[in-house]
């Protein structure tokens, strides 16, 4: 932190309540958004109130810094990154503040995805929809006046507007909405209001030719300041003036909003075309139908749709070079079918513009199609090569007349300059988000950039359209502002000086004295390249200004087939790592705690600071950083996702493991990461174990030493572990008399605390004909201290496991496991440790114990002849299994069981995380995270929880006396070979919970 950092942090902490931030690693979250640019703030400041962005305002105005505000980072341009201060909304300012019949009045920072959920629950919706609506800001909304697929229906947000309470730059506050033209304080009591608004109609009368003779004739637009209609009848709409400003003339601090009723019935049509030119000519006839929605997506988003989803590939035709999404809402479902007949017949048959189309009335099939460029175009960052969707000229918008015309002109620009781009867009009201495919490391390739761009937009202009029809203009396109307005774009900049003089928000985005070329501040992209020398790796950096550095960076995983670098900078930014939504696990630690360092894409972020020397040696080893590094919990929910597939989890453990090689690991993470080397000592004491972990001074003396949270339930530790036991039996002989061969992989809550759930296991396996291979030598799978980022002391300690379970694989044995996460270290994490043949080889072979049934049942080699079991259980599926096998096989074999009703309690991550929910620092927060479980599990007509995971058992069955349980032990009791499932329900949880 430099000089003036740290003097910002201290000016302003001692002036606002919410959260100011200069340190290096914290702006370094800040320095991107989901645009191709990267500028490190001076600092990041999160407000509590209206009253701290006042502060912040007048400070900013009094040592002449820019403010850029900023929501969830998602937008294209570059419109919410510079070097100022950065202004995020998204943490302190996300409260609904009320609801009406009507209207909705919201905090900036207050999600539109959230938002509609809410007003869903009263039959509502605000109805502009743009496709990161599960992310963005309502702030975001409003200052780039979105709109989405159905503008036809809602328009855009500032046709929703009813008034805004702002801030201007020298930190005044008031309300915009429709105001008279006046000097009258009785009319308007405001003095600076009143200012403001008898300039601007000055203004607006002034050059109200010219603000006619140069407007697009695009139906949209989103470049500039929107002056055409603002001054009517004495009335300046300041609302309407500052929505769509993208943060340059004032900040947003609440809006008041209207909503609509949800239409009652939903349809779509999917029209089929041989050539895109022909889909922009049906889309211009469509739009003129009464649709809701017209989308337009290309062949090479049809063709990765049918690739990864084969609902898709069963629908849509190969030959298709175009596809439109014709959406269609109405009071009545034979309305919406009726309409939708009438576009088909009018474009397939009597135009005869489609050679196919397809009907989607299913509220599966129109969900999933009306989503699709939404869930298809990310897939697009998972293209092998360099080369990656470049967003730069995506947000065209032309009169839909045209757009045949433009879509020709367009692709004899990418001919020209040698480019192939994805098209996709809202076709029904001309708008077309064109993303060229190209390396951003190769310096040939950034060059063609600027000239594409001028050739492009030139096309543009040329049919009178608008280089932005909805994402602004950012950094991305204030180059060209002028280029498209000509003498409009002086009258813009009069505006710019009326609201902000010092030009202090937001600089260098809409009008500039001297805008930024389009090339400039990009990302670093593949700047470092990674030296393997014996068994370790370091990387140089060959592309930086710090070039000449001497230092090397060592890697602490293995990185086949890629590099860290490359790992960090697929993550594009797009936000969708932040989404609360139901529908997704993404994150349990940000939906417990939404601050930018909670998400995902951070972690991403920081590493690729750190290997571009953005960052540090001593930031990368710091506890700034460690603390965001902690923030992750191996989930894997967001490699899982991700719509680019970056291995976040992995860039994690590298960072852990740069600083536990620099710092080790704490006494409690020491002491929790070999959690059976102790546990092996107390086994024989488990009679005292046990009656000490209900001792409110045991509990005590175990949270100032281990760090467990008092108020954790624990489980009860057997008085033989398992290992023993399977000696007695000898089951830790090699049983080489039967073909059919399972090796068990304990680990160790089977081992020492639910003996119950391996003796299942090994019996339900000798059931269904196989034996059971237990080795003696085995460890346990060190997820937890793969997790902490202990990679070095661990990796001997896991060539052992592996070597010991390739050699049982090549004798036929394949490997099981009951507890998910030691699945997973096996399957992902050893082979980022050792990556040999043996770990590939034990790969391979490992399964989930439920899953391997699953498969023996699809084989018909299962036996089902189970035992009814009269009642309602509530099954969560683990994180962690459902990376492995998302389909649910334990669900799956628990409804097998006669008269077994099996009810899947759907409430994302379970928050425990192995050992983070023990932690005393993490308790609430973990509790908060798995409250919706819990709450699941309390259901009256559930008798009992079912999970494969043993610390989801514990979340579960920390707010409820119901006892949750190991599917494969109610399998078991369902051969009767074991304790009966009506037994196992009624029992009651024993641990105790000590407060």
């Amino acid at each position: 932190m430099d000089l003036q950092s740290e003097r910002i942090q201290a000016d302003l902490r001692g002036v606002i309540r919410g959260e100011v931030r200069c340190d290096d690693v914290f702006t370094q979250l800040y320095a991107s958004d989901a645009s191709i640019y990267e500028i490190r703030p001076l600092a990041v400041i999160r407000p509590q109130n209206t009253a701290d962005v006042a502060a912040v305002c007048r400070y900013a105005t009094e040592h002449v810094l820019p403010i850029h505000a900023r929501g969830a980072g998602t937008g294209l341009a570059g419109e919410s990154v510079g070097p100022g201060l950065v202004v995020d909304f998204s943490h302190g300012m996300r409260r609904i503040v009320g609801v009406d019949a009507e209207h909705v009045t919201v905090q900036p920072g207050v999600v539109l995805g959230p938002l509609n959920r809410f007003l869903a629950a009263r039959g509502r919706v605000f109805g502009p929809d743009p496709a990161t609506g599960g992310v963005t800001t309502m702030g975001s909304v409003l200052a780039l006046n979105t709109s989405g697929s159905q503008w036809l229906r809602y328009g855009s947000a500032r046709d929703h507007v009813v008034n805004l309470q702002i801030t201007l730059a020298d930190g005044t506050e008031m309300e915009a909405g429709w105001h008279k033209v006046t000097d009258d304080p009785a009319v308007d009591p405001h003095p600076q209001r009143r200012q403001l608004v008898r300039r601007l109609a000055e203004l607006l009368e002034r050059e109200a030719g010219t603000i006619r003779a140069f407007q697009p004739q695009s139906l949209v637009n989103r470049c500039g300041y929107h002056l055409d209609g603002i001054l009517k009848d004495g009335m300046v709409d300041l609302a309407g003036l500052i929505t769509g400003s993208e943060g340059t003339l004032a900040l947003i601090t609440q809006a008041k909003l209207r909503h609509e009723p949800i239409p009652p019935h939903r349809g779509m049509l999917l029209l089929f075309f041989e050539r895109l030119e022909l889909a922009a000519v049906a889309a211009a006839e469509i739009a003129t139908l009464g649709v809701a929605a017209c989308d337009l997506v290309d062949r090479r988003i049809l063709s990765i749709a049918c690739d990864s989803d084969p609902h898709y590939a069963s629908i849509l035709p190969r030959a298709a070079e175009a596809m439109l999404v014709v959406e269609q809402h109405a009071d009545t479902a034979r309305a919406v079918v009726d309409l939708l007949h009438q576009v088909a017949l009018k474009i397939h048959v009597r135009d005869k513009l489609a050679f196919s189309f397809h009907l989607a009335l299913e509220a599966d099939d129109f969900d999933r199609f009306r989503r699709i460029a939404r869930r298809v175009v990310p897939l697009l960052y998972r293209l092998r090569g360099n080369e990656r969707p470049t967003p730069f000229v995506e947000d065209i918008a032309v009169p839909p007349a045209r757009l045949g015309e433009f879509i020709t002109r367009m692709q004899k620009v990418l001919h020209t300059h040698d480019v192939t781009a994805s098209v996709f867009g809202h076709a029904g009201h001309g708008q077309l988000h064109v993303r060229p495919l190209l390396d951003m490391s190769d310096p040939e390739q950034v060059r063609k950039m600027q000239p594409l761009a001028t050739a492009l937009y030139e096309e543009v202009l040329a049919v009178k359209g608008t280089i932005s029809g909805e994402h602004g203009a950012g950094l991305v396109r204030t180059w060209f502002m002028q280029q498209q307005f000509g003498p409009l774009y002086e009258v813009f900049k009069e505006v710019k000086q009326i609201f902000d003089p010092l030009n202090i928000l937001n600089p260098g985005k809409v009008v500039t004295e001297v805008p930024q070329p389009l090339i400039k501040n990009l990302r670093p992209a593949h700047s470092i390249q990674p030296v393997r020398s014996g068994n370790t790796e370091t990387v140089s950096n060959s592309a930086t200004p710090e070039a000449h550095d001497p230092r090397r960076f060592e890697l602490h995983l293995l990185w086949q087939n890629t590099s860290p670098e490359n790992a960090s900078e697929l993550c594009n930014g797009c936000g969708r790592c932040r989404t609360q939504s139901p529908e997704m696990r993404m994150c349990p630690l940000y939906r417990s705690y939404p601050g930018e360092e909670g998400s995902p894409r951070a972690k991403a972020n920081l590493m690729r600071g750190a290997l571009n020397h953005r960052l540090s040696q001593k930031d990368l080893t710091g506890n700034e950083l460690k603390a965001i590094a902690d923030l992750c919990v191996n989930c894997h929910q967001c490699r899982v996702e991700c719509p680019a597939g970056v291995d976040i989890p992995r860039l994690v453990i590298e960072t852990k493991a740069q600083h536990v090689a620099t710092n080790g690991l704490s006494s409690a993470d020491w002491m929790l990461s070999r959690m059976d080397s102790w546990l092996d000592w107390l086994a024989p004491f488990s009679t005292i174990v046990n009656f000490g972990i209900q001792s409110r001074w045991v509990r005590w003396l175990l949270e100032q030493t281990l760090g467990i949270a008092q108020g954790r339930k624990l489980p009860r530790l057997a008085r033989r572990t398992f290992l023993r036991r399977a000696a007695r039996r000898r089951l830790t002989r090699l049983p080489f008399y039967s073909s059919q061969r399972v090796l068990y992989f304990v680990d160790i809550y089977a081992n020492w605390f639910d003996v119950a759930l391996a003796e299942a296991t090994v019996a339900v396996f000798e059931h269904n004909g196989y034996s059971v291979y237990v080795p003696p030598e085995q460890s346990q799978s060190w997820m937890t201290a793969i997790t902490l980022g202990d990679v070095e002391r661990v990796r001997n300690v896991v060539q052992r496991n592996i070597t010991m379970l390739a050699e049982a694989v090549r004798d036929g044995y394949e490997i099981i496991t009951t507890e998910p996460s030691a699945t997973l270290a096996i399957k992902h994490e050893y082979l980022n440790l050792v990556d040999d043949e043996d770990s590939r080889l034990v790969a391979a072979h490992t399964h989930d114990a439920m899953s391997f049934l699953w498969k023996l049942h699809g084989e018909g080699k299962l036996d089902t002849r189970l035992r009814p079991t009269a009642a309602t259980i509530g099954y969560h599926l683990p994180c962690h299994l459902r990376v492995l096998d998302d389909s649910s096989p334990g669900e799956n074999l628990l409804r097998l069981i006669p008269e077994l009703k099996v009810e899947r309690v759907e409430r994302g991550c379970s928050g425990m995380a192995g050992i983070y929910g023990l932690k005393r620092e993490n308790f609430r927060t973990s509790v908060r995270s798995g409250f919706g479980l819990i709450r699941g599990i309390r259901e009256p007509r559930l008798v009992a929880g079912a999970t494969e995971c043993s610390t989801c058992k514990l979340q579960m069955e920390q707010g409820t006396s119901k006892a949750t349980i190991h599917p494969l032990k109610i399998l078991a009791g369902a051969y009767g070979l074991g304790t009966a499932p009506s037994e196992l329900f009624a029992a009651r949880n024993q641990e105790l919970t000590v407060t």
